[in-house]
């Protein structure tokens, strides 16, 4: 129970860095796009020439000192008269004149005084967006500095989380032999004493148990390591009871610990196991399964025609030599009823994880069948309506990943296609990986699923 609340605690830890680290990265990268870069500042103006108002100030005066020269006579008159009309109205232009002159006059060093203020403020402001966009640059690479400082630190931590686990698991793999050795010495001493006690007195004593049966606890414990828990296994075995509904009568070969047939108790569906580890059919009995302990080819020899509902092997046809499987597929299908269904589940050699994570594991796998391969034999042997599910898909985030495709290319004015330079490398990169993923990255399992004609 500690155990468990450990490992929930760790788990739960390990969920709250995973999302912390998703946030920080989130906000590393805003960092990273916020980055401001200093702007195309404004020109400072041209400054200005001050011998524009030099023509200014000598136009000003649009009248001469004194009046115009007057003709004599008439002309002289009306000239004069004239004169007298519009002399008030240049006299006042030339007012407006000197008052206007003068204002520029004065405005000329209150233009340059601004004007050196401006150069200054966009010489200012330069420098602080440089310094600030400097900054900013800084900081960031600080952040991704610290990434992997903590990085560091936490696989420190980690690492320490899992030596923790590597050795609860250790210690924990080790009690459990230990328990099953006790456990299987036990029975044999049980076993033992009672053969001595219906002996007579002067009969030798019986011989010990074999070595096969001896080491049976082992392959218990590997079956428990490796292929999963007992929940585990009737979660994935359910979905072959539905292939044995309203059957009688089936047979459960290499029934293991005994998931299947539970199963198929509950389903109401009656049969039996067979299986060659000692303590495999020891822990059925247990349970109050109906599991004898012997090797299957003898057992289905020996069975009438039309005496099977049923034949089921998960994991079994891998650890069977070529020989004796098709042997054992011709007497299964003449035990069989017309119509009953034969089961066969077994690892997929076709997937490269299946392969070298699950079938090289077992030292007592004798050789890999190809989904094809065992349908051939299912054929070959009299069955019919052969099928083959593949299941136990890899996980998506196992398998190798593509880049970003690229959009597809436009079409210019002229009708041509116009591609990004890398288009053709990317797609033909993706296609490589869906192709690698669709050989090694499949499914870790299959059922080659028949029926008796």
């Amino acid at each position: 129970m500690a155990e468990e609340r450990f490992r929930d605690l760790l788990k739960r830890l390990s969920e709250e860095r995973l999302e912390a680290d998703r946030r920080y990265n989130q906000a590393l990268t805003a960092l990273d796009r916020a980055i401001q870069t200093v702007p195309p500042l404004p020109s400072s103006p041209p400054p200005y020439d001050e011998q524009l108002l030099t023509p200014i100030n000598e136009r000003r005066n649009i009248l001469p000192d004194g009046p115009p020269p007057m003709p004599g006579g008439w002309r002289g008159r009306l000239a004069a008269f004239v004169w007298g009309l519009v002399e008030p109205a240049l006299r006042r232009q030339i007012g407006f004149n000197a008052a206007l002159v003068d204002h520029l006059n004065r405005n000329v060093a209150a233009h340059r005084e601004a004007q050196r203020a401006l150069d200054e403020l966009v010489r200012l402001l330069g420098g602080e967006l440089a310094r600030l966009a400097a900054f900013e640059s800084l900081l960031l690479q600080f952040l991704q500095h610290m990434t992997p400082y903590v990085d560091t630190k936490d696989r420190e931590v980690a690492g320490g989380i899992r030596a923790a686990n590597d050795a609860i698991a250790e210690v924990r793999a080790i009690a459990e032999v230990a328990q099953r050795a006790a456990v299987m010495a036990k029975r044999e001493l049980e076993r033992l004493a009672t053969g001595a006690e219906a002996q007579p007195a002067a009969a030798p004593a019986a011989p010990p148990a074999s070595t096969r049966a001896a080491n049976a606890y082992k392959y218990v414990g590997f079956e428990d390591r490796f292929r999963g828990s007992e929940d585990e296994i009737r979660e994935r075995l359910a979905d072959y009871v539905p292939y044995f509904a309203g059957a009688s009568d089936v047979l459960d070969v290499g029934c293991g610990r005994g998931e299947f047939l539970e199963l198929l108790k509950q389903a109401g569906v009656r049969a039996r196991g067979l299986d060659l580890n000692h303590e495999m059919v020891e822990v059925c009995r247990a349970r109050g399964l109906d599991v004898a302990e012997g090797d299957a080819l003898s057992d289905v020899s020996g069975l009438a025609e039309g005496s099977l509902g049923g034949f089921f092997a998960a994991q079994v046809a891998e650890h069977l030599e070529p020989a004796y499987l098709l042997e054992l597929l011709e007497k299964a299908c003449y035990a069989l009823r017309p119509g009953s269904a034969i089961v066969l589940e077994t690892i997929n050699p076709a997937c490269w994880v299946a392969f070298f994570e699950c079938y090289i594991r077992d030292v007592t796998h004798v050789r890999p069948l190809h989904p094809e391969t065992l349908r051939f034999l299912l054929h070959a042997s009299g069955f019919t309506q052969v099928e083959i599910v593949f299941r136990s898909p890899v996980p998506e985030s196992a398998k190798l990943q593509g880049v970003t495709p690229i959009p597809p290319p436009d079409w210019d004015v002229d009708g041509r296609a116009k591609a990004h330079p890398l288009f053709e490398l990317v797609q033909t990169f993706n296609l490589n990986v869906e192709r690698l993923n669709q050989r090694l990255f499949t499914h870790l399992e299959y059922a080659a699923i028949a029926r008796r004609p």
